[in-house]
C-alpha cells in the first residue's frame, strides 16, 4: 500500500499558489540579504556596516547598498 503526503496547495494555477509562490520568493530574497548581511558582518573587525539609499536621477531609482554593494531596490521610494 503505497501512501502520498496530501498536498499543502491546491493543484494547477490559481490565485492561492500564486500567492503562496510570491510570498516564498519574498521570504527567499529577505534571507538572501539577511545571509549576506550576516557574512559581512563576520568579515567585519569592528562590526560598523556602511548602508546607503540612492533614489538620485543617475543613480538606480530606490538602490541600497550595504557596504558598497547593491543589495536591493526599493522601486517608487524615492527618500527614506
Amino acid at each position: 500500500m503505497r501512501t502520498t503526503a496530501p498536498l499543502l496547495l491546491p493543484a494547477g494555477p490559481g490565485p492561492i499558489r500564486r500567492a503562496s509562490a510570491r510570498t516564498l520568493e519574498a521570504a527567499s530574497r529577505g534571507l538572501a540579504l539577511l545571509a549576506r548581511w550576516l557574512q559581512t558582518e563576520a568579515a567585519r573587525p569592528d562590526g560598523d556596516a556602511v548602508l546607503e539609499f540612492h533614489a538620485e536621477a543617475d543613480a538606480l531609482e530606490g538602490a541600497l547598498y550595504l557596504d558598497g554593494e547593491l543589495v536591493a531596490r526599493i522601486p517608487g521610494v524615492t527618500r527614506l
